[in-house]
């Protein structure tokens, strides 16, 4: 994990170097420092609540679709781990291995779960007997490991927080019906809460997660031209349930393998909110998924603790009390102009300012922290305006995103201009594929770019397999990702 100074002083610009904003925005606006283990991060307080909030919406949204909690161990014997042979092979690189307890050596290897089909679906061959029994919907949110070579914080580290969910059903459809209902559902929450448009598709085989059927993916792209993969859905067919014995007697008493289904989003979804929204003064949150939506700063002059100080707490319960998460800065150990910068850095959508000639004038000053635009708002409608310049804030943010997405989606109909666009401007390209995995090959030697998502319709604007001229069956989304 590429490592910057210690503080922060000055945030690098955006244009000029990317990876190193991107690090200086963290560092600056305390989500994460470095750990004394190579590749792993601690994620600080501001960065925990981000994920906190993440974690809740997603978890309702989970719970409201008959979801249940639960926990799995975090080591894993290798007897386990070794039952699904495409599985242990496409993690077996990335496997931390447990191999003493304490001062004795395990007679058998523990793995330390780089994901949890191999604990759960143990337990799943144990409780699974009957069609009465199904569907079985679990989700557990908890820590990973998987032993990375290029780290990243919070895109690509050793140990990471995620959730996983983990289903069981009678057939088929049911698997498929519900890997497509959690593909909605992180597509809806991306778009909604982290105002961060998506493209949801098929990942094609040589993409696909190691022993699933299918993979659905949410893919996100960030302003460095790159695609990030924000999210997994995975069928698993009966992959899983033949190698672990997790069969039910059905309605015909007769004994069948279940089908399952498999999905999770990580705290990957905090670097996307940094990338996507980011400028060069730090953080931009939408006011959704903000831990504080806006920051109460009273100007801090002469016997400000006797005149504004009062005031400024009755606005900060005023907004308690109406579910606005708001924070009253009234440290004296700094200049208002130092707080201003703070709070920017923090990417608080809208800071209030009230002064002396705004108390006089009965009013406050909100501060828009995507253009900095100032608006006068007399006290007795602050909450309704504040309430509104936070919706518009977020559909502001959405929007700008959308406008970037668009403006970065480019056409391409043969081989040679998929390679010189993602070469020469990167972004997304979208073309026709005729379904061969060969086709795929010469993109990523060439180009280092793989097919991010495979679209749910051919375009009938592509005639032809832009790398082989055969017929296409379907237009894919290439990119360079993360």
């Amino acid at each position: 994990m590429e490592k910057t100074d210690d503080f922060v002083k000055q945030i690098t610009k955006k244009s000029e170097d990317f990876s190193r904003w991107y690090t200086d925005v963290i560092k600056r606006a305390k989500l994460a420092d470095y750990a004394p283990i190579k590749g792993v991060m601690v994620i600080r307080p501001y960065g925990y609540e981000i994920w906190e909030l993440i974690r809740d919406q997603l978890d309702r949204m989970f719970k409201d679709t008959g979801h249940q909690n639960a926990y799995f161990p975090l080591l894993i014997p290798e007897s386990l781990l070794k039952k699904e042979a495409e599985h242990v092979e496409g993690f077996a690189p990335e496997v931390a291995w447990v191999t003493m307890g304490g001062s004795e050596p395990l007679e058998e290897r523990l793995a330390i779960r780089p994901t949890s089909e191999a604990i759960i679906c143990s337990m799943y061959a144990k409780w699974i007997k009957s069609w009465r029994d199904l569907p079985l919907k679990i989700n557990q949110w908890t820590n990973i490991v998987r032993w990375e070579k290029v780290t990243r914080p919070f895109l690509r580290t050793t140990e990471f927080l995620w959730q996983e969910g983990h289903t069981a059903h009678a057939s088929c459809k049911e698997a498929e019906e519900e890997t497509l209902s959690i593909l909605e559902i992180y597509k809806t929450f991306i778009e909604k809460y982290l105002a961060i448009p998506v493209i949801t598709g098929l990942k094609s085989d040589s993409e696909k997660f190691a022993g699933a059927l299918k993979t659905y993916c949410v893919e996100t792209l960030m302003p460095d031209g790159k695609s990030l993969q924000a999210g997994t859905s995975h069928h698993l067919g009966q992959n899983f349930s033949k190698a672990f014995g997790i069969r039910f007697e059905n309605k015909n008493q007769e004994l069948e393998y279940a089908w399952q289904t498999s999905w999770g989003v990580t705290t990957r979804l905090i670097g996307a909110l940094v990338m996507v929204h980011g400028d060069d003064s730090g953080l931009i949150l939408p006011p959704e998924i903000s831990p504080v939506q806006t920051v109460i700063v009273p100007i801090s002059r002469g016997d400000w603790k006797e005149t504004i100080l009062p005031q400024a707490e009755n606005i900060y319960h005023e907004l308690k009390q109406n579910n606005i998460r708001v924070i009253l800065d009234d440290r004296d150990t700094y200049t208002p102009g130092w707080k201003f910068s703070e709070w920017e850095v923090k990417g608080v959508p809208v800071r209030l300012e009230l002064g002396p000639k705004d108390l006089e004038k009965k009013q406050v000053v909100l501060v828009n922290r995507i253009n900095r635009d100032k608006k006068f708002v007399p006290v007795e409608n602050l909450v309704e305006t504040l309430k509104k310049l936070l919706a518009d804030i977020q559909s502001e943010l959405l929007s700008r995103a959308r406008a970037f997405n668009a403006s970065q989606t480019h056409i391409a109909r043969t081989e040679s201009e998929i390679i010189d666009i993602i070469e020469t401007r990167r972004g997304l390209v979208k073309t026709a594929w005729c379904g061969s995995p060969q086709c795929e090959i010469p993109i990523k030697e060439k180009a280092s770019a793989t097919i991010r998502a495979i679209l749910d319709q051919p375009d009938s604007q592509f005639e032809k397999c832009a790398i082989c001229g055969k017929a296409p069956r379907h237009t894919v989304i290439f990119a360079k990702s993360y």
